[in-house]
C-alpha cells in the first residue's frame, strides 16, 4: 500500500518544547546534503503548519506565498504546500530554515483578543524529497538533524506587529540588546526564553485536522507603493502613502542611519498632524526593527496592517528606506470602470481598494484593528460587486468550504457569523441572522455569475442544515409568531440613527426577509437537483413564512410597521410579490427617501439603488449616488477617502472622528467594504452588464444613463468573454457603444431593444 505524502506528513509534526508565550516565533534549522548520490534531478519540499510558517533554503524564501499554509477551520482542514526547490539546492551543504509563528491558530485573535483558540501550541511539519542520479534521499522535520535556532523575533502577531532583530553575520545574536516584549522599555538584553536558546524539538501530540490537502488560494504580495509625502511631527516623521491598503512596509537597512527604528501604522491623521490610532482598539500595529550587519531587506512574515500613514521614529527618513507592499489573496482582475465625473470614478476605485484590502484568506471585516475576521454577512453583501472586480470563484469556493467545515461542528446546524469559527465550542450564535445566510446567497451568486451549479451541489446539505435550524426556531422567540423567527438580532447593521438596542428589537423585517430568501433559494435548488420532497417542503414553508411576514410587518397601506428604510428595502427585494401592496410599499419607501435621504445599513444598501433603478426611479438612484452630504458615498470622497468606510459618519463635517461606540467598542474603520456594494450598481446599472443566462451565455445590456456622469466606459471579463460598454451624453441624446462575446439583448436609453450577436456596435439615441 502506497502512503501519500500528506499522510506521511501527519507523522512529522513538531513543536518547540517549553511553555506557550504569546507572540513567540520558533526557528527550526536542518542541514541538507544534496549531492552525495550524484546530481540532483528533482527536489520537492512538502510543508504545512498549525500556525504560520515560512521556509528558506540558503537564506532565500521558498515560494511566494504569505502566511502559509493559509487560514482554514483547523479542527477539520489544513492546507499543505508543495514546492519545487530543485534550483535552490547546491552540491554543497544546504540549510533549510523554517520560521514558525502562531498566526490564527494560537496567536492573539478575534475582537475578544483570545489566544490558543484552536490549539495550545503552534507546530509544523515538512518533508524534503531529493531525487538524485543514484537514488532518493528524504529529510523530514522529525529527523534528529533538526535543531532550534535562536529566534530573531522578540514578538510577532497580527494585531501588535513585529519586533525583529536583524542577524549579525556569523555572530551569536543572544547578546544583542533588544526591544523586549510589546510595551517594554527595550533596556534589557534579549533573554534566552525570548530567543529560543536551549530549546529542543518535540513531537507534536495535539489533535491534527481530519483533512490535509493542497491549498487552492493564497495571499501574495501584489504591488509596491512608494511614500508620497513626508512631514515632520515633533520627534517623529509622518509618511503618507497616498492610499489606504492592507499590507506592510519593507525596510531597506542600506538606507537606515541608526540602530533601531519603529513604525506605527494608521489610517488617518489627527487635526494636529499626528497619527490617529484610537480605532485600532487593542491592536498596536507596530513594527520595531533592530539593525544588524545583514544587508537583506526586512518585511513582516507574521503580521500585516491596514494603513495609509506611518509614523517613523528612531532614525531619520531617507529615500529608499521604506516601501509599502500591497497584499491580498491572489485573484485575476476582471472589471474596470472610468468616468468623466471624477468623484464617481474615485468612489469606484475606493470600493476596489476595499476589496483588495479585505479579501485576505477570508472576507475580513477590516484589515487594521483587533478583528480582521471572516464575517459571513459582510462577505455576501459585497460578493456580487467583488465578482465583477475580480474572478472570485476560487476565493469564495474556499470560503464556502470553510463554512461547511465550521458548520459540521455545530449541533444546531446554523452557519456562524464568523467563518472560520473560533473553534468547536464557539461556532457563533444564531441571533445574527443576515450573516449566516451567506450559505445560500453565495452559491446562487456563483451559479449566475460563473455559470456553474457546482457550489449549489456541494453546499446543498449545508444550506439545508442552516434553513432547518431557522425553521426549528420559528415561533419560539419573542411574541411567539408562527412561521417567523422573531428573536433579537442586529438587523440592518449600522443604519444611520439606529442604535444596537433599537435594531435588536426591530430586526424582524430584515431577519425574516433573509429567511424568505433562503427558502426561495433552497426550494429552487432542490428543484434543480431533483430533490422533489425537499422542494415541496421548502416551497410550502416559503408560502407560509411569506404570508406571515406580510401580516406581521406590512400594513395594508404599504407602511412597514417597523418604519425604517431597511425594512422597506428588504421586504420589497425578498418578500412581497409585485402587485398593489408592493406598489404601495415602494411608494412609501420613495417618500421616505425624498424626505430623509438615504438611511440604510449594511444589508439594505446593497439593494437600494438597484431597486430604485429597476422600478422607474433611476433619477432618484443617481441622486443618492451623487449626494455629497452625510450619509452618502461622495461625502466620503470629499473627505479624502481612498477606501469605503464602515460607518457613513466615520468622520464628522468638522474633520473629527465619530468615536461613538457600538456594542461597547469603537466602531470606526476607514477600510471596510460593506458599503462598497455600490459597485454592483456601477457594473449592472451604469454600464448595464448582467447575465441573461448563467455564466453570460447570453448577455443583457441595459445601461442607465445620467448626464451628470458625462460619459463612462467599462468592461467585465465574463466566462463567455469580455463585455465592453461605453456611453456619453450630449444634451438629450446619448451615444452607446458595446462589444459582446455572445448573443446579447440591449435596451437603449430611448426604450428600444436590440437583439445582438457577438461583435461591436454603436448606437445614437434619445434619452428618455
Amino acid at each position: 500500500m502506497v502512503i501519500s505524502m500528506y499522510e506521511q506528513l501527519r507523522e512529522q509534526f513538531i513543536r518547540a518544547d517549553g511553555p506557550f508565550r504569546e507572540g513567540a516565533v520558533d526557528v527550526f534549522e536542518q542541514h541538507i546534503l544534496a549531492g552525495d548520490n550524484g546530481k540532483v534531478t528533482k527536489a520537492v519540499l512538502c510543508a504545512t503548519a498549525l500556525g504560520i510558517y515560512e521556509a528558506e533554503i540558503n537564506g532565500e524564501k521558498v515560494g511566494d506565498i504569505l502566511f502559509a499554509p493559509g487560514y482554514t477551520y483547523y479542527p477539520r482542514q489544513l492546507q499543505v504546500q508543495t514546492y519545487d526547490v530543485t534550483e535552490m539546492l547546491t552540491r554543497q551543504d544546504n540549510t533549510l530554515r523554517v520560521y514558525l509563528g502562531q498566526g490564527w491558530y494560537c496567536g492573539r485573535y478575534t475582537f475578544e483578543n483570545k489566544c490558543q483558540i484552536y490549539g495550545e501550541y503552534s507546530a509544523c511539519a515538512w518533508q524534503l524529497t531529493i531525487t538524485c542520479e543514484n537514488g532518493v534521499v528524504v529529510y523530514t522535520s522529525r529527523d534528529d538533524t533538526v535543531t532550534i535556532r535562536k529566534s530573531p523575533y522578540d514578538y510577532a502577531g497580527f494585531y501588535d506587529g513585529e519586533i525583529y532583530h536583524a542577524e549579525a553575520s556569523g555572530e551569536d545574536r543572544s547578546g544583542h540588546l533588544g526591544g523586549g516584549m510589546p510595551g517594554g522599555d527595550g533596556a534589557a538584553g534579549r533573554s534566552d526564553d525570548v530567543c529560543g536558546s536551549g530549546r529542543k524539538t518535540v513531537p507534536y501530540e495535539g489533535k491534527l485536522p481530519e483533512v490535509l490537502e493542497e491549498g487552492i488560494l493564497y495571499t501574495k504580495m501584489q504591488e509596491t507603493i512608494p511614500v508620497k509625502t513626508v512631514t515632520k511631527h515633533g520627534d517623529t516623521t509622518i509618511l503618507d502613502f497616498g492610499q489606504n491598503f492592507a499590507g506592510f512596509v519593507e525596510i531597506d537597512p542600506a538606507h537606515m542611519n541608526g540602530d533601531m527604528l519603529k513604525l506605527r501604522h494608521g489610517e488617518i491623521l489627527n487635526g494636529d498632524g499626528s497619527l490617529y490610532t484610537t480605532n485600532l482598539r487593542k491592536a498596536k500595529a507596530e513594527t520595531v526593527y533592530y539593525k544588524g550587519t545583514e544587508k537583506k531587506k526586512y518585511r513582516p512574515r507574521f503580521s500585516f496592517m491596514g494603513f495609509r500613514f506611518v509614523e517613523l521614529s528612531g532614525v531619520p527618513y531617507e529615500e529608499g528606506l521604506l516601501t509599502g507592499i500591497v497584499i491580498h489573496s491572489q485573484m485575476e482582475r476582471t472589471g474596470f470602470f472610468t468616468c468623466e465625473n471624477q468623484k464617481v470614478e474615485q468612489l469606484y476605485n475606493n470600493q476596489v481598494w476595499g476589496q483588495r484590502s479585505n479579501y485576505l484568506e477570508v472576507p475580513t471585516d477590516c484589515p487594521q484593528r483587533d478583528e480582521r475576521m471572516g464575517y459571513t454577512g459582510d462577505g455576501h453583501v459585497f460578493a456580487l460587486t467583488g465578482s465583477y472586480n475580480y474572478d472570485t470563484e476560487p476565493f469564495l469556493s474556499k470560503f464556502l468550504k470553510d463554512i461547511r467545515y465550521t458548520q459540521a461542528d455545530n449541533s444546531e446546524g446554523y452557519v456562524a457569523p464568523v467563518v472560520p469559527a473560533r473553534g468547536p465550542e464557539g461556532v457563533g450564535f444564531m441571533s445574527m441572522l443576515g450573516w449566516g445566510n451567506a450559505v445560500t446567497i453565495l452559491p446562487e451568486m456563483l451559479w449566475r455569475q460563473y455559470g456553474t451549479d457546482k457550489y449549489l451541489r456541494e453546499q446543498y446539505d449545508s444550506m439545508k442544515a442552516h434553513v432547518e435550524c431557522e425553521i426549528r426556531h420559528m415561533g419560539k422567540g419573542l411574541m411567539g409568531k408562527k412561521d417567523l423567527w422573531v428573536s433579537p438580532s442586529l438587523g440592518d447593521w449600522l443604519a444611520p440613527g439606529k442604535d444596537v438596542k433599537y435594531m435588536a428589537m426591530h430586526n424582524g423585517p430584515v431577519s425574516n426577509a433573509f429567511i424568505v430568501n433562503d427558502l426561495r433559494i433552497l426550494s429552487e435548488t432542490a428543484h434543480r437537483l431533483n430533490r422533489s420532497e425537499d422542494e415541496k417542503r421548502y416551497r410550502e414553508q416559503l408560502a407560509k413564512t411569506s404570508a406571515a411576514y406580510s401580516k406581521a410587518f406590512v400594513k395594508k397601506d404599504g407602511t412597514m410597521k417597523d418604519n425604517y428604510q431597511g425594512a422597506y428595502v428588504m421586504a420589497l427585494r425578498f418578500v412581497l410579490p409585485k402587485g398593489a401592496l408592493w406598489e404601495a410599499c415602494f411608494g412609501k419607501l420613495v417618500e421616505k427617501i425624498r424626505k430623509e435621504g438615504m438611511q440604510t445599513g449594511f444589508f439594505a444598501t446593497e439593494h437600494l439603488l438597484p431597486l430604485l433603478a429597476e422600478n422607474g426611479q433611476a433619477a432618484l438612484a443617481f441622486d443618492l449616488l451623487l449626494n455629497e452630504k452625510c450619509p452618502g458615498w461622495l461625502y466620503q470622497v470629499n473627505c479624502g477617502a481612498t477606501t469605503t468606510w464602515e460607518r457613513w459618519d466615520a468622520l464628522r463635517p468638522d474633520g473629527t472622528v465619530n468615536e461613538s461606540k457600538m456594542s461597547g467598542d469603537n466602531m470606526v474603520s476607514f477600510n471596510h467594504y460593506s458599503f462598497g456594494s455600490v459597485g454592483e450598481f456601477y457594473y449592472r446599472y451604469i454600464l448595464g452588464i448582467r447575465p441573461l443566462e448563467p455564466g453570460y451565455e447570453k448577455v443583457e445590456l441595459h445601461p442607465f444613463i445620467d448626464s451628470r456622469l458625462g460619459g463612462v466606459e467599462g468592461s467585465y471579463l465574463s466566462r463567455a468573454g469580455e463585455i465592453r460598454v461605453a456611453w456619453k451624453t450630449k444634451g438629450d441624446r446619448a451615444t452607446v457603444r458595446c462589444t459582446v462575446p455572445a448573443a446579447a439583448r440591449l435596451t437603449l436609453p430611448d426604450g428600444s431593444v436590440q437583439e445582438l450577436g457577438a461583435g461591436t456596435y454603436e448606437f445614437e439615441t434619445e434619452i428618455r
